[in-house]
């Protein structure tokens, strides 16, 4: 009831504000880059994932994907986007539609069109997949390897949006997003009752930010709330609820030309918010005995700018989850994330450098046995070398 007087009020508040304006013309900006990415690695991973560092795509045990040691090369960061800006009255209507070729998914270790934005936004009110406002994405480090840190709060979610205070210094946004959640069954994956538990989610995620930016930098407080249902469709009398929430503080600090970028995160079953994912909800050792997953998420980063040709950045990023009972051994536990790199810009559309990377998964039975294998924890040093063509132009508009 409450969810549904929160969007009728959001609605009502939307219908006065789109009074009748005279629209302007639309200027569209197209922007994008072509990447190549070369490099090797002292370990494995899951194969879908060949090109970037994920540890918990890291083995569970010894030689579960091959050999260590593969060399790789990729294309998947190449990227086109359209931005687009209507002057309506004392404002704007703006939109962002972008897309790439890295595959997730069912398209998981594809080249292959991937949906990243397609937002508008006008006044107080977006609509749209765009950035979750329980994510800031000014955390992410100057780097070349695409999927970032472990530890980050990184979503693109379809959500409606409403930003009561939008200025230079303040910004508050309010979004209802997509709800999702996925779970691990854990030792009872083979159980047969567990076959008609189907996940419902009747309401949407509700999450909020204030933001406040100063000369120095920035610094941003988030929160999200979220529900998930847990219900026997095969008959069964078995129905168990789940609220999940978090809390995610970050920032900027400026020092000079560098850039300080931390994050820090807590929660419980929101793992699917986090960039390398994870399991909202664990298992039991018995039906019924499932429950929300605590995790803890950090980021620190230092972008370094050493010429107008040269910059680097170096870091580290970690994130653990409190394991249930249920799940097995070989279950995500930690997730450690490392890298530093030396990038070259010898024009303001080129860019190419070398970066040093680490991952390590470390599993729930870290040394234990599970079905004839030894569990262990696994670490991944790789040497990337990336180059990056950059490209825009902007259309319409007055000359």
């Amino acid at each position: 009831m409450k969810t549904r007087i929160l969007i009728l009020t959001l609605l009502s508040l939307s219908c006065s504000t789109f009074s009748e304006v005279e629209l302007g013309e639309t200027t569209m900006d197209i922007y994008g880059h072509v990447m190549l990415d070369m490099g090797i690695q002292t370990g494995q991973s899951h194969p879908d994932w060949y090109d970037v560092m994920r540890p918990s795509q890291l083995p569970t045990y010894k030689n579960q994907y091959g050999a260590d040691g593969n060399f790789y090369a990729s294309v998947r960061q190449t990227r086109l986007g359209f931005k687009t800006a209507t002057p309506a009255g004392d404002d704007e209507i703006k939109t962002i539609f972008e897309f790439e070729l890295f595959g997730v998914g069912t398209d998981a270790g594809q080249t292959t069109f991937r949906l990243r934005h397609a937002y508008g936004e006008y006044k107080q009110f977006g609509a749209g997949q765009y950035w979750s406002v329980f994510m800031d994405p000014a955390v992410f480090p100057n780097s070349v390897e695409y999927w970032g840190p472990s530890g980050m709060i990184f979503y693109r979610n379809i959500q409606f949006r409403y930003m009561p205070v939008k200025t230079e210094q303040n910004n508050v946004a309010i979004s209802l997003e997509k709800p999702g959640a996925s779970g691990d069954p854990g030792v009872l994956a083979t159980d047969p009752s567990v076959t008609g538990l189907v996940a419902h989610w009747p309401v949407p995620d509700l999450a909020a930010h204030y933001r406040r930016t100063e000369d120095w930098g920035h610094v941003q407080l988030a929160g999200i709330l979220r529900y998930t249902d847990l219900e026997d469709q095969a008959g069964g009398a078995f129905d168990n609820q789940f609220v999940g929430w978090g809390l995610n503080l970050s920032g900027n600090y400026k020092i000079h030309e560098d850039t300080v970028r931390l994050q820090l995160v807590y929660g419980e079953g929101i793992g699917n918010y986090l960039n390398d994912g994870a399991p909202d909800i664990g298992a039991g050792t018995n039906i019924g005995d499932e429950e929300n997953l605590p995790l803890l998420g950090l980021v620190a980063f230092y972008d370094h700018t050493w010429s107008e040709k040269y910059t680097s950045s170096i870091g580290y990023s970690m994130y653990s989850i409190d394991n249930s009972s249920g799940q097995n051994a070989s279950a995500f536990k930690r997730g450690d994330y490392a890298l530093a790199n030396l990038l070259y810009h010898p024009l303001p559309n080129l860019m190419y450098g070398v970066e040093l990377q680490y991952g390590k998964r470390t599993n729930k039975g870290d040394g234990q046995m599970e079905d004839g294998k030894r569990i262990e924890s696994f670490d991944d040093i790789r040497v990337q070398f990336s180059i990056k063509y950059t490209f825009g132009a902007t259309l319409g508009g007055k000359s």
